[in-house]
């Protein structure tokens, strides 16, 4: 199929009809048709079902669409890529990615270091996962993100910036004397309590598991949450033990928890995301600097 066929099958797929699929890409009824008969006769088999005036996909055409739509989203970021590409050196906003558990006591950090030099530029941010902040950043829809974890993308460079650690997060009176004393657990100690569970998709889920697995250790996660944030929250109320990075670590409330060392080490690289091959803007670099600087002295 050409491109031309593609693009007149889709609007036909969305509208129903040739009039309405004519609407939609701005060309005359009479072309639809027309390119749509071509693309039959080449493809060899029928695509449409004529009926009173609609047109009913065959089970071929079902086939093909979803391949159809996947095209359609490709084309679409291509387009994005092209504007935030044109928009490039003439943009004055600093766009930032982080994700969750980084914009909570370290993102305001850095943004209050970055003012001091730097009060007049403007400031977006969003919080996204791990997969959507590369995605935005390989489209140049951002110009910094902050995540745990490496990342290999072609279109992105990545800097280490600091080395954080899962911690245990207990609600007061869950944990014994001789732990708290102690001011470290073992994956080994948790086997008698109820943990918050990470989902295994996330970086540092997978990393819990495999310390898990590695140990021999069966935790018990009667909750599982998609947010570290989330795991804090329940731990706050009572519901769990929470295993998260020090950096939600910070926002916990020591009248309600005991925060806790845990062994053996897992670690939660953080790093700073680029589009790769464009040197950052002075803002961009200042800012990374401030983001570093929030991260040690929240060590």
């Amino acid at each position: 199929m050409r491109l031309r066929h593609i693009e007149v099958f889709n609007a036909v797929m969305l509208t129903g009809t040739v009039s309405g699929a004519a609407r939609l890409i701005n060309v005359t009824q009479p072309a639809v048709s027309r390119i749509l008969q071509h693309a039959e006769l080449q493809l060899g088999f029928a695509l449409f079902q004529r009926a009173k005036g609609r047109l009913t996909p065959t089970s071929e055409a079902l086939t093909l669409y979803p391949h159809i739509e996947r095209l359609f989203a490709q084309l679409d970021e291509v387009q994005r890529l092209a504007a935030n590409l044109k928009i490039g050196e003439g943009a004055q906003e600093l766009r930032i990615l982080t994700v969750l558990a980084l914009s909570y006591e370290i993102l305001p950090h850095a943004i209050k270091l970055f003012r001091v030099k730097h009060a007049d530029v403007p400031i977006t941010v969003r919080a996204l996962h791990s997969p959507q902040i590369v995605s935005a950043l390989a489209l140049q829809e951002a110009d910094v993100g902050f995540l745990f974890s490496p990342v290999a993308h072609s279109a992105l460079a990545q800097e280490h910036l600091a080395d954080g650690r899962m911690v245990c997060i207990a609600p007061k009176g869950m944990l014994t004397p001789r732990l708290l004393k102690r001011g470290s657990v073992t994956l080994a100690d948790l086997t008698k309590v109820p943990v918050i569970g990470l989902d295994v998709l996330d970086p540092m889920g997978r990393s819990l598991s495999q310390a898990c697995r590695e140990a021999e250790v069966g935790l018990q996660f009667g909750i599982t949450v998609q947010t570290y944030h989330s795991a804090l929250a329940l731990a706050h109320h009572g519901l769990g033990v929470a295993v998260v990075d020090t950096c939600t670590a910070a926002s916990a409330d020591l009248t309600r928890v005991d925060v806790l060392t845990l062994e053996p080490l897992i670690p939660v690289p953080i790093k700073a995301l680029l589009p790769a091959g464009k040197p950052g803007s002075v803002a961009v670099r200042a800012f990374v600097r401030c983001f570093q600087q929030a991260l040690a002295h929240a060590a």
